[in-house]
């Protein structure tokens, strides 16, 4: 007994996380595998370097987790599939996004187009994304392709959104708001309502588990927000969405509460010194002084108690409680 207590001490959030559907997600993997498979040996080559650089694989875990919580410990085929369709389609959009972002590293490896360049990484994204689309066609799963497609739809928007406004600065918190939702928390929410709609929910519910996956993934993008302005060695260096000329949330609560010649200071700090490294370090310390950090971790706890607040509808269970543990760790994560 000590030595399980141990071992449960060892672990990491996400495997915690990950405990009640531990046998679930070693058999996805063989399914997601299986699901890429080719007869074009240069695909296999690039698919079997994608799959050995896996991620933490959230998305299909909140597609397990929130079918076995609503129908109480239940599941289905449907449901692998479903996780399947999710992690083909997020994993086409990181490969897609690579190429846009002109990014060589992605998971701390070589990206795609960094190996096989551009053209044969924009084929790669195409070629999982149609995977994923089959996968739902093939099994006539149409209410899962529904909801996936949505999702696909959005985050497209959300993209052409956030780069229209970027050249102008013009984004106000509602726009802010409408691009997170549609490029981050939209696949959030396609993955939490496949999971409920693979194990027959009712629509009320599927809807329900869509507004539970937008909470965690607004507030997932506003972490991601707050780590632009901490000290902390995350991976990501700080100031780098100021470089980029993203208009983060605790940027855009600044510049709507500040003087006026406060404003234009920093409008022209990011439209021209964004590269300039003390003017970006200057940039950083007037959002911290006038109240930024404080309105965005405020905004974010706000949005985990909306999703918390779902989950109360839910009797007691260990998919339950991964799920509240799942949202702990998206606004603690160091990463």
């Amino acid at each position: 007994m000590p030595n399980i207590f141990l071992f449960l001490l060892m672990m990491n959030p996400v495997e915690e996380i990950k405990l009640p559907i531990l046998l679930e997600m070693e058999l996805f993997e063989e399914k997601f595998k299986d699901s890429m498979l080719s007869k074009v040996p240069l695909l296999n080559r690039i698919t079997y370097y994608i799959i050995r650089r896996k991620g933490k694989q959230m998305r299909p875990m909140f597609v397990f987790l929130v079918a076995k919580m609503v129908s109480n410990g239940g599941f289905d085929e449907r449901t692998y599939r479903g996780a399947s369709v999710v992690e083909l389609i997020h994993t086409a959009t990181l490969v897609h996004d690579d190429v846009i972002d002109d990014s060589n590293r992605r998971r701390g490896f070589f990206s795609i187009n960094a190996l096989w360049k551009n053209k044969i990484a924009v084929l790669v994204g195409d070629f999982l994304l149609s995977k994923g689309l089959l996968l739902s066609i093939d099994n006539e799963d149409f209410d899962l392709l529904k909801l996936i497609s949505i999702a696909v739809r959005e985050m497209s928007e959300g993209e052409l959104l956030q780069i229209e406004k970027a050249r102008k600065l013009d984004i106000t918190e509602v726009i802010y708001f409408d691009i997170i939702r549609k490029k981050t928390a939209t696949l959030i929410a396609a993955c939490c309502g496949i999971g409920a709609a693979s194990v027959g929910a009712n629509q009320e519910k599927i809807h329900q588990m869509r507004k539970f996956g937008e909470y965690i993934g607004i507030a997932f993008q506003i972490k991601d927000d707050l780590f632009d302005y901490t000290d902390a060695k995350i991976g990501k260096p700080t100031g780098i969405d100021i470089k980029e000329q993203k208009m983060t949330l605790p940027l855009i609560y600044t510049l709507n509460n500040c003087t006026k010649k406060e404003k234009s200071w920093l409008i022209n700090s990011i439209k021209k010194y964004n590269k300039d490294k003390k003017r970006v370090r200057e940039v950083i310390s007037f959002v911290r002084r006038n109240g930024g950090i404080e309105y965005t971790n405020n905004k974010m706890e706000e949005y985990k108690n909306k999703a918390t607040t779902i989950l109360e509808n839910y009797p007691s269970s260990e998919y339950k409680s991964s799920l509240l543990k799942m949202i702990n760790y998206v606004v603690e994560r160091k990463v």
